[in-house]
């Protein structure tokens, strides 16, 4: 359920961020419902971004698994090198909380020392599990296999 309940909290952070007219609550919900999620799931996000807000900031670093907000700008040559398809796949990842920018910075900075021509989607894809594999073993072994086949949708479930 904490993957489906950060797929929606992106789900709302996409909703702010591409500015569109604002909803009320009621009718993200239901736009939320409409789409496959369940009440219970809408519930624990909302409660969830409401505990993240009255959390004041601590001195001790805390690592959460939620979707970052931020966004990566890439360089003239990590530009030139990955494909358009292979940047979105890494900022997606990265939005939906499944790459924190560790890995993130290893597999750009992998990606780059192997190419000779443009790095496509599938390379990225490869290195990109092939990474997340070396740093955390058998912890995501479901995700690989859904990035690799583009199951977007039982990687959400």
């Amino acid at each position: 359920m904490r993957e489906r309940v950060l797929a929606i909290v992106s789900f709302i952070a996409q909703y702010f961020l591409d500015d569109r007219d604002m909803m009320t609550e009621s009718d993200l919900v239901e736009e939320l419902l409409s789409v496959g999620f369940e009440a219970e799931e809408i519930d624990a996000a909302f409660v969830w971004m409401e505990s993240q807000e009255l959390c004041a900031p601590s001195g001790s670093e805390t690592t959460l698994n939620a979707p970052t907000l931020s966004h990566r700008v890439f360089s003239t040559e990590e530009n030139r090198t990955l494909s358009s398809e292979a940047r979105g796949f890494l900022t997606r990842l990265r939005s939906m909380g499944i790459l924190n920018d560790v890995i993130q910075e290893e597999v750009i900075e992998k990606a780059l020392q192997m190419a000779e021509d443009e790095i496509s989607l599938k390379e990225i894809k490869t290195i990109t599990v092939l990474t997340m594999f070396a740093n955390s073993q058998n912890e995501w072994r479901r995700e690989f296999d859904c990035l690799l086949e583009d199951d977007w949708q039982r990687l959400l479930n």
